[in-house]
């Protein structure tokens, strides 16, 4: 079946040499199967890397007629791995990465298989930023349209929220600007309804930057992270300016586990993010602080050392209103007994500002002032995976042991373990009310299920 579905795709191939063709006997075969995930066994009929929107157009085209399944990948960083799937063509967008600042400098088009840090980097040339990730190696539209919490989410709002227009290659191959229908559905459904050729996004004047991480002492980590949270809750209270987003990391670096933050202030006042990078300094007992005036460039080019280029194991996630005490005796306690393994490690993300509100434009699910706990529960090792895989459900049981109230039913999508087919539990906490809506957008605007191995499946 492989051989006759590889010999009528060379056949159709004759007609796009632009195209680029790797199939299970090329010496590139092994490289372009890579992805994040190196545990994913899968292994694609083939890899095809589009050099435009009418390449796409003409791949999707033969697909269905061929009734071939196919996978779409850009950064490759799906946490599942799901971006490669057995005897499915993967389609590779990596060669869609351009950019165009409109002229008023108010927003950016750019195209679908663009990297996080090739957009913040450019942005900045520009003398503009938009949310981003983190993590410079993620793919940009995949971690947007998804929800997409960041770097700037507190000032700026969440990566969907950014989205103003796309276009797509649809169900029947046709090139398509996304009515408002579909917008709606890019806020959160990820890449469900069509393959994203290129977004076009809010961007903001961004002429410094001031970020950096800030280690505490993590000898006794399970009371650093209760006291740093009991502190932060009282900041809260008090208010913190949106210019600044903390994101809480605990990883393991050469010297053992360390605890800390990431600190991003995009605001105009330096000297006022100075202030609050002392406030947030004065929350714990620092023994690193990097906290600088420093580029989007440099900031991406310091955080690409933070995560290797591949691991084993899986993800979890949960969604939590306040860290109470409760709450932070049970996560710190969970980090005391954290694998030592570079790849195990757990990240806070808050959302907080103009995006923790209801909106009638987007599909994505948790709309209120909340923490998202991603928990890594990866190693560097096939053999050794268990343990950082059960550490991180450790993590999720321990949290959910504690007050349920303060525990939402909603969760992120790039981070729970997703598992194959389309369970209505498992959409109901990725999407909340907005469930039936997705599956009704689906129905309208891929009837057939063309684009059937998306994540997550819903049909």
């Amino acid at each position: 079946m492989a051989d006759s579905q590889l010999a009528a795709l060379e056949f159709f191939l004759q007609d796009h040499p632009e195209i680029t063709y790797v199939p299970p006997f090329s010496p590139y075969y092994p490289a372009a199967r890579k992805v994040w995930n190196v545990g994913r066994p899968d292994r694609p009929l083939a890899f095809l890397y589009p050099q435009s929107a009418e390449d796409v157009s003409a791949i999707v085209r033969y697909a269905k007629s061929a009734g071939i399944k196919f996978t779409i990948r850009a950064g490759g960083h799906n946490l599942e791995g799901r971006s490669i799937v057995e005897n499915a063509l993967t389609v590779d967008l990596r060669a869609l990465r351009s950019v165009h600042v409109a002229a008023d400098h108010q927003s950016a088009t750019v195209g679908g298989g663009i990297l996080a840090s090739e957009l913040g980097n450019e942005l900045w040339k520009e003398g503009v930023a938009t949310p981003l990730g983190a993590i410079p190696s993620v793919g940009y539209v995949g971690w947007a349209t998804y929800g997409g919490y960041g770097s700037f989410s507190s000032n700026w709002g969440l990566g969907a929220d950014q989205i103003l227009g796309a276009t797509l290659v649809n169900a029947d191959g046709d090139i398509v600007k996304a009515d408002e229908g579909l917008l709606k559905g890019l806020r959160g459904g990820g890449g469900v309804f069509g393959v994203i050729v290129d977004i076009t996004i809010k961007v903001y004047p961004l002429k410094s930057l001031l970020a950096g991480a800030i280690m505490f002492n993590s000898q006794d980590v399970t009371n650093t992270f209760i006291d740093f949270n009991a502190e932060y809750e009282k900041l809260q209270d008090e208010g913190i300016p949106l210019e600044l987003t903390v994101q809480q990391i605990c990883f393991n670096a050469p010297p053992g586990r360390v605890y800390g933050v990431i600190f991003v202030w995009s605001g105009d006042d330096l000297e006022e993010g100075k202030r609050w990078n002392e406030r947030i300094s004065s929350l714990g007992p620092v023994v690193m602080n990097t906290v600088a005036v420093t580029t989007v460039p440099e900031y991406y080019a310091g955080n690409a050392g933070l995560v290797p280029n591949s691991a084993y194991g899986s993800t979890r996630t949960l969604n939590i209103r306040r860290t109470t005490p409760e709450v932070a005796r049970a996560i710190g306690s969970s980090l005391a007994k954290m694998p030592s393994d570079p790849v195990t490690m757990l990240s806070v993300h808050q959302l907080r500002g103009p995006s923790a509100a209801p909106k009638e434009n987007s599909v994505f699910g948790t709309r209120e002032p909340h923490f998202m706990l991603e928990i890594i529960g990866c190693a560097t090792a096939q053999e050794v995976r268990e343990f950082s895989e059960e550490w991180a459900a450790h993590v999720v049981n321990a949290v959910q042991q504690t007050d349920s109230a303060n525990i939402l039913s909603t969760v992120y999508a790039s981070l729970y373990p997703l598992g194959k087919g389309c369970q209505s539990s498992t959409l109901n906490k990725i999407f909340g009310s907005h469930t039936q809506e997705i599956l009704a957008l689906k129905d309208r605007y891929d009837p057939e299920n063309v684009f059937s191995l998306t994540v997550p499946e819903l049909k």
